[in-house]
């Protein structure tokens, strides 16, 4: 399965971010390639924890609780910013797209904050969660957020594009906001967003430019490629959206 086990120049450039790899008296005290290669294979095959081969990468008890440890240190944010540090920002595109969620990704602990807190509401396309990027020319996931299925495909729009300085901002005309105008054009950018039909002014936009939505649709389409992704299993929203940041870490390293 492509993407299911590390390359060694992909395991170099990640390497020093993985912790826990200094030697001890009796050898290295943990093996942070092969915890890779098992949340990799776990992303892909959308298996669950129990089903990890433990000949090939030891008790799934042990990667499953590494694996939550990393979610609450922010390892993989802090990978995902060193290798997405250099993105191409000759334009940037936004959308979404919603994830349908088994029944056992619901029952989350009260605790935690409900099914709005983390991320699960219902739409037209069921129980499930919707993922909201930003990809740079290249296709190259640069932002993202998740929110419950129903939510707003503006909701988070401002928040994902500020700070990002693109020369064009691409989005289909779910986004045509004021606001969201706002603060690209604050930034120096162009919005290349068709205008809302109940406009009383209909802008004009770059057509030719707009043909480039392209990059967030393929996004998607690989990001869906991922099972573990496809179809959402976990019930705390960190957990789920680590996966996707895995992804997107190996998207940019491939």
């Amino acid at each position: 399965m492509d993407g299911e086990i590390l390359r060694d120049d992909q395991w170099e450039l990640l390497k020093p971010f993985v912790p826990g790899g200094r030697k001890g008296r009796r050898g290295p005290r943990s093996d942070g390639r092969r915890f890779f290669d098992a949340i990799l294979w776990l992303a892909r095959s959308g298996a669950r924890w129990r089903d990890l081969p433990e000949d090939r990468f030891g008790p799934y008890q042990t990667i499953k609780r590494r694996y939550y440890r990393w979610i609450e240190q922010g390892i993989f944010d802090q990978i995902f910013e060193a290798v997405a540090a250099d993105p191409d920002m000759e334009w940037l595109s936004i959308d979404a797209t919603v994830i349908r969620a088994q029944a056992q990704a619901a029952g989350g602990p009260s605790k935690k904050g409900g099914a709005q807190a983390q991320a699960l509401g219902r739409s037209r396309g069921g129980f499930g969660s919707k993922i909201h990027a930003v990809v740079d020319a290249l296709g190259l996931p640069v932002r993202f957020r998740i929110g419950p299925g129903q939510q707003n495909d503006m909701a988070p729009a401002c928040d994902l594009v500020r700070g990002l300085p693109a020369k064009q901002v691409l989005a289909d005309r779910a986004y045509d906001a004021d606001s969201l105008h706002d603060v690209i054009l604050d930034q120096g950018g162009e919005p290349v967003i068709p205008p809302r039909r109940h406009r009383k002014y209909q802008h004009a936009y770059d057509r030719i430019a707009y043909r480039q939505r392209w990059g967030i649709e393929s996004f998607f389409a690989k990001l869906k490629q991922w099972r573990r992704i496809a179809t959402r299993y976990d019930k705390l929203a960190a957990n789920f959206l680590g996966f996707i940041k895995l992804a997107s870490i190996m998207l940019w390293i491939k």
